[in-house]
């Protein structure tokens, strides 16, 4: 149904309401990362960023002739997320509003609009929408867009008939996505000359246990002079994609004596877990990775690793029987060599029961300690330092937040990496803003934080998908021999303070075991595992391992970054079309986002005037 021309007016006073930081509204087009936000690619998200302005661009384009909705929600629940909707009605007029979740289904407008609209289209398939926002903005409704992963939910109707938005499950989906990705693919060179090699096992039956670590001990590509391998993907097979959880790649020491065969990584036999040094690492949720032009691992000279063990978790929830599979790692490699040879440090808790988790808990934090200072002496050889350019994060089901933290000659000087907001099912390895230098002498510590709420035991360090993982890979150059810098809490420390004299490491679980894990507790073992002494434990490519004890250093909080005000206001009622949408220009594009009627032009123009006017009387420079 048209609007009376009596509103015509009202549609036409927000207009020109566009928020303090509209000069800088971020990348124009193309934008350089795109996904799909549901299985059925409908919805199809675009996006670009502009760091230095700390704005971010998406263009959402769905199959669809109704309303569309894109916005930043959390792990626990949709309600209260940041959505921005917008939608053509029948007679061709645009709304868009910047809103929120009241509840599953509800959604009201902000106090404040911080989105600003760029285009908004409809054809006879698709509704698109683009727009900017800042990363972060002062109205509590905005949820910020940081480095962490992010959950993009995105939803949309099948018309615009009514004029309102109520979510719908089936039209309504969740995906987690790093939206600040520091480096495109196609920002990389390609060498001129390239080689694929694939490092696989062969119809493998996958048992029917809960968890399998599958091992195989194969060679790299025999090569007669030095060459980089620069990139790597997972080879996936099709119908068994979701059972494989990682699979990694050790380098192996060429002194290593190693067995045949496919077995169990953990089990009787213990040759199948030598070779320690992780230099190709992938899990769920990742893609490809190429690394930075100036870096590769190195073949083919008389000290690089000719052999590597290939390790495949398999998660067979299920029990599914009669599935094999054929996964494994597919590896680029050139003669064209980069400037330096990479390494990978494997830094967290220690992986086995003596890391624990209570039951019930809202979070729990662990923490694992790395010395570098004697690095030198485990190698028996000098090392230079450290130059860090990426890094890849891992825990298993309760794993909510992960951080690298640096110190130096005791005080605490950045933050490596981090994600506040940790995805088990989005694990890629990601490339830094800024290289770091680690010196040798500096302290690094991990730090992980569990929630345990649907648990009603312990869960303890282990292989397993139930169990837990604390681990962060640093990928660096130039590479050296230490393959992992790990610590743990001392037990029989953490056993006194609930009162039990124990004797060794198998006591003190039991005791930990017959806690009664109420809130109190919960903070008291956290409390003790960070003040307990920490045991680090430093391994090498070739096996060798040196133990040594240490104590957790404080973190000091971060701060967070100034907000962007927005100018756009309060929602007023008047402004209100339909129910709580802010009225915004139309497109250039197509026609059937429809125009405005040529009598209404000099009304138009007269506003306009008005609203320049108004905003040269009243500018003010943009906050920071």
């Amino acid at each position: 149904m048209a609007l009376p021309a009596a509103a015509w007016p009202l549609l036409l006073l927000p207009l020109f309401s566009v928020p303090s930081w509209g000069g800088h509204i971020g990348p124009k087009s193309p934008l350089r990362y795109s996904r799909f936000l549901d299985p059925s690619n409908i919805m199809y998200l675009r996006w670009d960023f502009d760091p230095d302005a700390e704005v971010i661009t998406f263009d959402l384009q769905v199959r669809t002739a109704g309303w569309v909705g894109l916005g930043i929600t959390t792990y626990y629940t949709n309600v209260g997320a940041d959505l921005v909707v917008g939608g053509v009605l029948p007679n061709g007029s645009i709304y868009f509003s910047d809103q929120h979740l009241l509840d599953d289904v509800t959604v009201e407008p902000d106090g404040s609009q911080d989105a600003h609209l760029q285009s908004l289209v409809q054809d006879s398939v698709y509704t698109t929408m683009r727009f900017s926002r800042p990363f972060r903005s002062c109205d509590p409704h905005d949820r910020d867009i940081t480095e962490d992963t992010i959950r993009v939910i995105g939803a949309y109707g099948l018309s615009d008939q009514s004029g309102q938005v109520k979510l719908e499950a089936e039209r309504t989906f969740v995906k987690s996505i790093f939206l600040l990705q520091v480096i495109h693919p196609d920002q990389l060179d390609s060498p001129d000359t390239s080689y694929i090699y694939d490092i696989g096992i062969k119809d493998f039956l996958i048992p029917e246990d809960d968890t399998t670590y599958a091992c195989s001990f194969l060679p790299l590509p025999i090569v007669k002079e030095k060459h980089h391998i620069y990139k790597f993907e997972p080879r996936l097979t099709y119908h068994n994609e979701t059972m494989v959880h990682h699979i990694l790649v050790y380098a192996c020491g060429n002194a290593s004596v190693l067995p045949k065969g496919v077995n169990n990584c953990y089990g009787s036999d213990p040759a199948f877990s030598l070779c320690s040094q992780v230099i190709i690492g992938w899990a769920v949720g990742g893609t490809s990775y190429q690394f930075p032009d100036d870096v590769g691992i190195s073949i083919g000279t008389p000290i690089d690793p000719k052999w590597v063990r290939l390790e495949i978790h398999y998660s067979n929830v299920h029990g599914l029987p009669g599935i094999y599979d054929s996964s494994g790692m597919r590896v680029f490699f050139t003669p064209i060599l980069r400037k330096y040879d990479m390494g990978v440090l494997q830094l967290g808790v220690y992986t086995f029961p003596i890391h624990f988790l209570p039951p019930g808990a809202t979070s729990f934090h662990s923490y694992g300690l790395c010395q570098t200072d004697t690095f030198e002496e485990v190698t028996g050889s000098p090392l230079q330092d450290l130059h860090v350019y990426g890094y890849l994060l891992h825990t298993h089901l309760t794993g909510r937040s992960l951080q690298a933290v640096q110190y130096r000659n005791g005080v605490q000087l950045r933050t490596i990496c981090k994600d506040n907001a940790y995805d088990f099912n989005l694990q890629e390895t990601r490339d830094l803003k800024d290289r770091v230098e680690i010196k040798l002498g500096d302290e690094l510590l991990v730090e992980c934080v569990y929630q345990t709420l649907d648990r009603d035991s312990m869960t303890f360090g282990g292989p397993s998908t139930m169990n837990e993982m604390c681990l962060i890979f640093l990928f660096y150059f130039p590479r050296n021999t230490i393959s992992s810098c790990m610590g743990y809490p001392g037990l029989i420390q953490v056993a006194r303070e609930f009162g039990e004299e124990v004797s060794d490491v198998m006591e003190g679980l039991m005791v930990m075991s017959g806690v009664d894990w109420t809130e109190e507790n919960i903070r008291k073992a956290e409390r003790a595992c960070q003040e307990a002494d920490q045991v680090v434990i430093i391994k090498t490519i070739d096996e060798m391992v040196t133990n040594r004890t240490g104590h957790i250093p404080a973190i000091a909080a971060p701060v967070r970054g100034s907000c962007v005000e927005s100018s756009g206001g309060k929602v007023e009622a008047q402004d209100q079309i339909p129910a709580g949408f802010r009225a915004a220009p139309s497109s250039s594009g197509p026609a059937s986002a429809g125009r405005l009627p040529a009598p209404l032009l000099p009304a138009l123009l007269l506003l306009l005037l008005q609203g320049v006017a108004l905003r040269l009387l009243d500018a003010s420079p943009p906050r920071t």
